[in-house]
């Protein structure tokens, strides 16, 4: 069995680490290069970075901060924002990136998934989906939330993964911020839809919330903000937690 993994997730704003609940109401939350190291020394499994206003305010993301996070961490290192092309990967994987995430250019035109997968490889390639409950329905949201699009959840990560998405992040925007626990049931779903690795976000506010969405979630791994940048929960008393519930992960 694989080791599940523990992500620290950094929503860059400005040049600095932001939270909020359900992705408005965003707070400072420190300073990206800085919590990247400490997160790489406390045992994070990966690093994921989000540029989460490139996509809104129609720019590029902020290549020269990656570098600077990349260049003090020694795990696996996913950034995504504003990436609509084969060449914002390549200036992206040339600054230290491990792996890209795409989300609204993926919405916008399908096709974009293939060609990255055919260019850098599908294990290069995430795929970041916001969903929220509208009517009854799993819809997906872009630009960081923002914006509902006319996409039905499952059926739109179906469609991402035949035509080459790697990994999906599953962020719940009902979810997001709150720390009641994360969507267990629908990414229970989405894990039994695709045989790539989910990554599940939004919610988590304890380690038993990691323990479930593991358990009952069936996640490859969890991603979360808050109580990693407010000191809540350190990760290797997490991890240690997990371990005692007869979950895999790399102590």
């Amino acid at each position: 069995m694989l080791a599940k993994r523990i992500i620290p997730c950094l929503d860059v704003q400005n040049g600095r680490t932001v939270k909020g609940t359900n992705f408005v109401n965003l707070k400072d939350a420190g300073d990206p290069v800085e919590q990247g190291k400490i997160y790489a020394d406390q045992g994070a499994d990966e690093l994921v970075f989000l540029d989460i206003t490139a996509t809104v305010e129609k720019r590029k993301i902020l290549a020269d901060l990656v570098f600077k996070v990349a260049q003090g961490i020694n795990i696996p290192f996913s950034v995504g924002g504003g990436i609509s092309c084969v060449e914002d990967v390549s200036v992206l994987l040339n600054a230290g990136a491990d792996k890209v995430v795409i989300n609204s250019a993926a919405v916008e035109d399908p096709s974009i998934i293939e060609k990255l997968a055919k260019q850098f490889g599908s294990q290069c390639i995430v795929l970041a989906v916001d969903t929220k409950v509208v009517e009854g329905i799993n819809k997906v949201f872009v630009s960081g939330g923002r914006r509902q699009t006319a996409r039905e959840t499952l059926s739109w990560i179906k469609q991402a993964y035949e035509a080459g998405a790697g990994e999906i992040i599953l962020t719940s925007i009902d979810h997001d911020g709150t720390k009641n626990g994360f969507a267990t049931e629908l990414t229970a779903r989405v894990s039994g839809l695709v045989p790539i690795p989910v990554v599940a976000s939004g919610g988590a506010g304890s380690m038993n919330h990691f323990v479930d969405i593991f358990q009952q979630g069936k996640s490859d791994a969890a991603l979360a903000a808050s109580i990693f940048h407010f000191k809540e929960v350190a990760i290797k008393d997490l991890k240690h937690y997990l371990s005692q519930n007869d979950i895999e992960v790399r102590l």
